[in-house]
């Protein structure tokens, strides 16, 4: 789904409303095509979100909390020298593009007052973030554009501001029901209606080209001789809800409750194969929808390293452990080696050297004859001890293989666990944790350019129950040992998904006739289902007992523990309810 003209403008409407006359306090840019623009108005504080990145281009007042580097980018810089203590005085969407213009009141150099505007273009791989003056004329931008770029539009500091060159499109905005449907008439009744909207008018997106054609005519493909009679309604209704403000933000998710599609109106088409949820403002629909994407694109970006680790090591285990899993099942011939044996020491009287085999009577099994091919260069003797080496030495490689295997599927669960932690990883502060942890369990060798770090407390979580007690969640290995052996306190109560990777949960405790309320257990182990692989889940089996029947054992890798006397409880993660526990 694009970001859209109408999009755009119910984005901005709210801009608008919950914006215009505040001031600006910071601002931030916690991605090289990303600021962030903390503004406070009407005795509230608010976060402003620009993506100027080819992947994810969106505006929307947002909650998302970044991590910014610690040397601001001079684009940032920039920014914050000409719009640092600027109040928002207009918001203003350029016709139907995907263009805005944000206007601040500031002061120049000599304390006079001035105007500067913001322009944020949202126009997918060629979006951009450029910074005028009064005139128009270019401060700075995020992205320049010269000749050797396009030919048709150059954007280089110095340079009057303009527009993108105007397409072959009508505005929907502004168009009559005349001219809509002379325009459908010369597009031919056997052409798709979505093609047409398309093909014909400014801003809509794809999504809303098929939506306008399915409420018409009750398909997404169906062609205009279907949909004309309901057409011009149904696109006029369009029209009204950007013109009126009556946007309804819907999400569109599929059957894993993952994210797929997001609009300002409502969405019909996709019947019972896709489930809709209406969302409060388009910002927290933006907002939604893209945070598992910005999270797959934080990994993607910026733990590639870690990945392309864990990965190999993964496969790396996994062939040793079918090499080892065959070697064991070889072994197996290791008592058929001390039966031959044994019955070579039990005939030795009857064999003499130089036969190939001898056929004797296996008294294990009612004397039936058995076959035992011999050395013919070695005594019945020779024979007899050559067997009764393999056996040992068979005997010796199963308890050795055994363990091997046994290590094998401990080294997978581990890396299973690093995993898991990754997909949770909100920050570089965290992605280093887990860098650093893997250096200290061995991985260090397949890590270019890591740098030892002095150590730091690892990040927990922070969350208070309904009734105020203080609970704590490891975020991946290094902070679950930290929390459950240097934090918690013996009888605090500990929290982990059963049988499955997943974070520590502490819940504080007074001391051992201290007990939590039932619901307080119940969010403990809520928010231990969510932070863990079966996060998806529902029903999910989560273990609970005292810290002091938690043990971690020597060696044993980070983030290991054993525990007994416990409980185990079954809840279904709920984000919303761990959100509203959460400390900010």
């Amino acid at each position: 789904m694009a970001f859209d003209a109408g999009m755009l403008a119910s984005i901005l409407y709210e801009i608008d409303k919950e914006l215009t006359g505040g001031k600006i306090e910071k601002i931030h840019m916690p991605q090289k095509d990303m600021i962030v623009i903390l503004m406070k108005n009407g005795g509230g504080s608010h976060r402003l979100l620009i993506n100027a990145g080819p992947s994810s281009p969106r505006i929307c007042i947002t909650n998302e909390k970044t991590e910014n580097p610690a040397t601001p980018p001079m684009f940032c810089m920039m920014l914050r020298k000409h719009l640092g203590g600027a109040k928002l005085v207009n918001v203003h969407q350029f016709g139907f593009e995907r263009a805005a213009r944000l206007t601040f009141q500031t002061y120049d150099e000599l304390g006079f007052k001035t105007e500067k505007h913001l322009i944020a273009e949202i126009m997918g791989k060629y979006s951009n973030l450029i910074l005028t003056d009064a005139a128009d004329k270019i401060i700075g931008l995020l992205k320049s554009v010269d000749f050797s770029t396009s030919q048709k539009r150059q954007l280089l500091p110095g340079m009057i501001y303009e527009l993108p060159p105007k397409q072959d499109k009508a505005d929907p905005t502004a168009v009559t029901e005349k001219e809509f449907n002379d325009m459908a008439l010369t597009a031919g009744v056997d052409t798709a209606t979505h093609t047409f909207i398309l093909s014909r008018f400014l801003g809509v997106s794809s999504l809303i080209a098929r939506e306008i054609a399915y409420r018409a005519g009750g398909s997404a493909d169906a062609p205009l001789h279907v949909t004309a009679p309901a057409l011009w309604r149904e696109f006029s209704a369009y029209v009204d809800d950007i013109k009126h403000h009556t946007a309804t933000p819907t999400l569109v998710l599929d059957a894993e409750n993952t994210p797929k599609e997001y609009s300002f109106m409502a969405i019909t088409q996709y019947g019972d194969h896709m489930k809709t949820v209406a969302m409060p403002s388009c910002s927290a629909l933006i907002d939604t929808y893209f945070e598992k994407r910005s999270r797959h694109d934080l990994l993607a970006q910026r733990a590639s390293d870690i990945i392309r680790i864990l990965t190999a090591a993964e496969a790396r285990v996994t062939r040793k452990t079918a090499v080892q899993t065959a070697e064991l099942k070889d072994c197996e011939d290791g008592e058929k080696y001390r039966l031959y044996g044994d019955l070579i020491t039990a005939n030795i009287y009857r064999m003499t050297k130089g036969a190939q085999f001898a056929d004797l009577e296996n008294y294990y099994e009612d004397g039936a004859l058995i076959r035992i091919p011999l050395d013919k260069t070695l005594t019945p003797s020779q024979n007899a001890q050559r067997y009764y080496k393999k056996y040992a030495k068979s005997k010796s490689a199963k308890s050795h293989l055994t363990e091997q295997i046994k290590n094998s599927a401990g080294e997978l669960q581990y890396i299973k666990t690093v995993f898991d932690a990754l997909t949770r990883a909100e920050s570089e502060k965290e992605l280093t944790e887990i860098r650093d942890e893997l250096y200290h369990s061995g991985y260090a060798s397949r890590m270019k350019n890591y740098a030892v770090r002095k150590k730091v407390a690892p990040t927990i979580l922070r969350f208070r129950s309904s009734e105020g007690r203080l609970i704590l969640c490891g975020k991946n290995n290094v902070a679950n040992d930290y929390l459950t052996t240097k934090v918690a306190e013996r009888s605090d109560w500990w929290f982990h998904v059963k049988n499955q990777p997943g974070s520590h949960v502490v819940m504080q405790s007074a001391g051992p006739e201290d007990e939590p309320t039932e619901q307080e257990f119940t969010e403990a182990a809520t928010i231990a289902a969510l932070y863990s692989r079966l996060s998806d889940g529902s029903m999910v089996p989560v273990d609970y007992t005292r810290v002091r029947h938690v043990k971690k054992p020597a060696g044993a890798k980070p983030g290991f523990v054993i525990y007994t006397t416990n409980w185990t409880a079954y809840v279904t993660p709920n984000r919303e309810t761990a959100d509203r526990l959460r400390e900010k």
